[in-house]
């Protein structure tokens, strides 16, 4: 059974969002699709955690768990985009609090070397409306949850001296959030391309699960809806929506 969702306090404002605080959630996402865009659920943790395909997502206390509805518009193409727009939301937010060393892994990870640190999940639950669920390990310990993620994930407590705590990790994210999705309702999703495209860490070899269906090439950047960009080992490139992408998996 599914753990009772319990509210802390009264929402609190920041940076032009509202945020609702919960000591435990089933799942932030499904808590935020009925609210208006700029508002936002945290929680300590999450019982009902969810990933792509909905997969399982660790949610243990110490983490930041966090949910955000964001406008989306009319344009088709560019909310298929969105989660490579929060995706450079979360990596801006990063790279203010000092982290340097990081890349983000097609279509919604951020990764340190090798080790997951944070993860993304958008739901669209209401016409040009979606939520944005951002997982961040901060001080956490998902191992002791999974055996299977030992050395599979990084936290901030390990590669910051003193990272913030999570009320204000959570005004920093979401203030990096409502910048970018401002920046591509002014420029569109192409406007923030030559950025995201930089996140990658450079063109690496890469394996696809299409359903069952593999796929192997060379993995080079995404294009203007953020399509991966696949180079076979004959030189023909094709390209590759999320939802058409099961898993990718890093050859190292």
């Amino acid at each position: 059974m599914m753990a009772r969702s319990e509210i802390v306090g009264r929402p609190f404002l920041c940076d032009g969002w509202r945020v609702h605080e919960f000591a435990v959630a089933n799942s932030t996402n499904l808590l935020a699709a009925k609210l208006p865009a700029w508002e936002a659920v945290r929680a300590d943790r999450q019982t009902a955690g969810r990933g792509r395909f909905d997969r399982g997502w660790v949610s243990d206390e110490g983490g930041l768990w966090l949910s955000a509805v964001v406008p989306t518009g009319p344009n088709a193409a560019e909310t298929r985009a969105l989660p490579l727009a929060v995706g450079l939301a979360v990596c801006d937010a990063l790279q203010s609090i000092g982290l340097q060393q990081f890349r983000l892994r097609w279509p919604n990870d951020v990764l340190v070397e090798n080790r997951k640190l944070a993860g993304l999940l958008l739901d669209q639950f209401v016409p040009e409306l979606a939520v944005a669920g951002i997982g961040i390990n901060v001080s956490n310990h998902p191992e002791i949850h999974d055996p299977a993620l030992k050395n599979q994930t990084a936290r901030l407590a390990d590669l910051l001296a003193a990272p913030p705590d999570l009320r204000r990790l959570t005004q920093i994210v979401l203030g990096h959030l409502r910048r970018v999705v401002h920046q591509m309702q002014a420029g569109g999703f192409t406007s923030l391309l030559p950025r995201i495209n930089l996140l990658w860490g450079g063109p690496r070899r890469v394996q696809l699960d299409l359903d069952g269906e593999l796929r192997l090439g060379t993995f080079t950047g995404v294009g203007q809806e953020g399509e991966l960009a696949l180079l076979s080992d004959g030189g023909q490139k094709t390209t590759y929506h999320p939802w058409q992408v099961r898993q990718l998996q890093e050859i190292h």
